[in-house]
């Protein structure tokens, strides 16, 4: 299992459009559980943060190794929305920012319910940097 919580910033002027994706996925959630199935996820949860008048979405999530993403199938237009919501608001770059799982409780029967065998080892060594993922941007998209 892969244990996740990455950050992303939202651009400055794409607040309320972040507010429309946000809330298109809740109204949405009948679509959007079956798409989980297909990535193997066991629990997603967005969150929002201002920090210093700047805005941020973080993912957590556990995800089961041999998940496939949801968002390339044709057949879930949700997933293609959430992209599309995904390419106008978050702030390329800034980048994502990726925290690094240390300790993972579940209790047994949690852990059972996800077919998870050993959830402490799922956390990984600390790397004692900041790590930042950054997207391979089109030659027209770079400065």
């Amino acid at each position: 299992m892969r244990v996740e919580l990455s950050r992303f910033r939202i651009r400055p002027d794409k607040s309320a459009r972040a507010d429309e994706w946000l809330k298109m996925l809740n109204d949405r959630m009948a679509e959007v559980l079956p798409m989980l199935d297909r990535e193997e996820m066991k629990i997603e949860v967005i969150f929002r943060e201002m920090i210093d008048g700047e805005k941020y979405l973080y993912w957590f999530s556990v995800q089961g190794d041999e998940g496939k993403s949801a968002n390339s199938d044709p057949d879930y237009e949700v997933g293609h929305k959430h992209l599309e919501f995904g390419e106008e608001c978050i702030d390329h770059e800034y980048a994502r920012r990726d925290a690094q799982p240390q300790v993972i409780m579940v209790p047994r029967e949690v852990a059972r319910s996800m077919q998870w065998e050993n959830p402490p080892a799922s956390a990984v060594e600390f790397q004692r940097r900041e790590i930042i993922i950054r997207r391979n941007l089109p030659e027209s998209s770079r400065e």
